[in-house]
């Protein structure tokens, strides 16, 4: 990352503003006039939400291509779907347990609040681990790629 360039970086900052809107609007970790919380967020879920906005803004700026050199990097298979992954296993951690109508329907209001909100730090985990995965591949490959690559 010490070579990416300002255009990576203000990309990574766009991308981080924007998964912190986009996780933090439904899971109501910013208040706002669309969504309500039934149950408040956990102490952790700030941090872990935090965490993922940022890995997940990292992770979007190793996808800017600087040159014809970042085409395998760009075509590499797997950490997209990684990433992606931890982004929405961080969204289902922060978020309420009994709001999310996907776990209502699956468990009812009691086994979201017996089996889902104890699995919460759990997903969390999960979560940023596959950030943290998918952000580690993306820059292997970043380095890895040859100079003189063809295109």
């Amino acid at each position: 990352m010490r070579q990416w360039t300002s255009r990576q970086w203000l990309t990574a900052a766009a991308g981080t503003a924007a998964a912190l809107a986009v996780l933090g609007v439904p899971a109501v970790l910013i208040p706002n006039g669309l969504f309500t919380r039934e149950i408040d967020p956990a102490w952790w879920s700030y941090p872990v939400w935090a965490a993922a906005s940022v890995l997940s803004g990292l992770l979007l700026a190793t996808y800017v291509r600087t040159g014809p050199q970042d085409r395998a990097a760009a075509d590499a298979p797997g950490p997209g779907r990684t990433g992606l992954g931890g982004t929405v296993l961080s969204w289902f951690a922060i978020g309420c347990p009994v709001c999310n109508k996907l776990v209502l329907l699956a468990l009812g209001t009691s086994g979201a609040l017996t089996w889902f909100a104890p699995l919460q730090p759990v997903l969390a985990v999960a979560g940023l681990l596959l950030l943290a995965f998918a952000l580690r591949s993306r820059l292997r490959a970043q380095r890895s790629c040859g100079v003189g690559a063809t295109a």
